[in-house]
């Protein structure tokens, strides 16, 4: 049986190993020669390192409730404290949370909250930022973050059906990617660059969902923070075009970012999305995964998040 048949196999089983489906899925990357998939399994499998763009189904949301003392003896215990408040007095990147951590330490994750259905994060650095901001009169004691156990599952699903939708569609686009077992060598050219291009449509349809290079990629960056012309003076210098490079340090320009995790706006991360082609098909002098680390360094820096 051929490695992206065995894959669909195990996929469709119930309780199949994801680790296991992604060591065969990063065979199957390597002999279609799409390195762009190979960053996301790589990171899938080992956990997405500090500085890496996540993709925005590894960003979940996070609960918070306090413990409040007031006046004679009154009190509040597990009483909830607002999205809002949070977003207001301190910062609303405090109301998600990035995911790092590999498929598999996910899955145990989700395993562990088997008798709960959520899972505590540190959260008492926001009790001094909010005190006396959320319950009037009342003293703020403790506060506690929670991630529900459902944002974990879900992630474990999304990379289960992202990796079913890809063999479905190689199997269809690529004849030749069915007949490729442990033995098999690389593709031809022209059939890797059709890999590429599927691998971008399905996994990093979204620049949310693009992974930045691997440990291998050395950016070296030189931009000031707030100057739109360091921004584009870097990108034509990392092999975009000037007219998009322009293009792009403007967006970034007029709006603000969601996070260090998530450095773009809607702007910057539609336009990434729309104009990522362009590193498949060679108008781009660099690759897919560099130039999606590019566009992040450039980011970073921008708004001085690094």
């Amino acid at each position: 049986m051929s490695l992206l048949h065995q894959i669909q196999e195990s996929l469709v089983q119930e309780g199949s190993n994801l680790g296991s489906v992604l060591l065969k899925l990063r065979l199957l990357a390597a002999r279609l020669g799409s390195n762009v998939l190979e960053e996301w399994v790589k990171h899938e499998s080992e956990g997405y390192p500090p500085g890496s763009v996540l993709p925005d189904y590894r960003i979940v949301g996070v609960t918070y409730t306090g413990n409040f003392s007031g006046p004679f003896g009154s009190g509040l215990r597990n009483a909830p404290i607002p999205p809002y408040l949070i977003s207001k007095f301190v910062d609303d990147s405090w109301n998600s949370f990035s995911v790092r951590e590999s498929i598999v330490a996910v899955g145990e994750l989700v395993k562990s909250s088997a008798d709960g259905d959520s899972l505590g994060i540190q959260a008492s650095d926001l009790i001094l930022m909010l005190q006396g901001k959320v319950y009037e009169g009342y003293a703020c004691n403790s506060i506690s973050g929670n991630i529900s156990a459902v944002s974990l599952s879900e992630i474990l699903q999304v990379v289960r059906n992202r990796v079913l939708e890809l063999t479905i569609e190689l199997d269809k686009s690529i004849p030749a990617a069915a007949h490729i077992t442990f033995g098999t060598q690389g593709m031809d050219k022209d059939n890797a660059s059709k890999a590429q291009q599927i691998t971008q449509q399905i996994i990093y349809g979204n620049v949310g969902n693009a992974i930045s290079g691997g440990s291998e990629s050395t950016i070296n960056v030189n931009i000031q923070s707030n100057n739109k012309e360091s921004v584009v003076n870097y990108l034509k210098e990392s092999g975009i075009p000037d007219a998009d490079a322009s293009e792009f340090a403007q967006i970034v320009a007029s709006e603000k970012p969601f996070s260090r995790e998530e450095p773009f706006g809607n702007g910057a991360k539609n336009w990434i999305a729309s104009n990522i082609r362009k590193a498949v098909d060679g108008t781009w002098n660099v690759g897919v995964a560099v130039a999606t680390k590019v566009f992040t360094e450039a980011a970073l820096k921008y708004y001085d998040l690094k």
